[in-house]
């Protein structure tokens, strides 16, 4: 009984475990980079957790493509641009205003004030029966 105990809290203790990023940098500067740009970037699965702290397998593979970018010497906003090209405006916590945001801002507004006119509208005048 002691051994399939054992076992068992073996089996469950190894699922706790989450994988690190074990990363070889150049230098200190390409390090404090990678985690600033793990930071600012937005896992596309998790959605409002950034890249560095999320364990979905495409945050893991975004982490590996953001290391191997500054390898190959790429700038911060390089590598931003690039991951913006990839996975859209949604990576990045500060999206650009472009008419498609606009419009997510204005057509609620514009709504809300739509409702409100239908509300308080003034009544209309009911036109007595001898009068055209």
């Amino acid at each position: 009984m002691k051994k399939i105990t054992a076992l068992l809290l073996l089996l469950f203790s190894i699922s706790t475990f989450s994988a690190i990023d074990a990363f070889n940098f150049q230098s200190d500067q390409q390090e404090s980079d990678y985690h600033q740009l793990t930071q600012q970037l937005r896992c596309p699965q998790c959605q409002n957790n950034n890249i560095a702290d999320s364990n979905a397998t495409i945050a893991v593979d975004m982490r590996a493509k953001v290391f191997e970018l500054l390898q190959a010497g790429k700038t911060k906003q390089e590598i931003v641009d690039y991951m913006v090209q990839r996975y859209g405006h949604f990576v990045t916590y500060d999206p650009p205003l472009t008419p498609a945001t606009i419009m997510l801002w204005l057509i609620p507004a514009l709504l809300f004030l739509g409702g409100l006119f239908i509300v308080f509208r003034p009544p209309k005048k009911k036109q007595q029966a001898g009068e055209k």
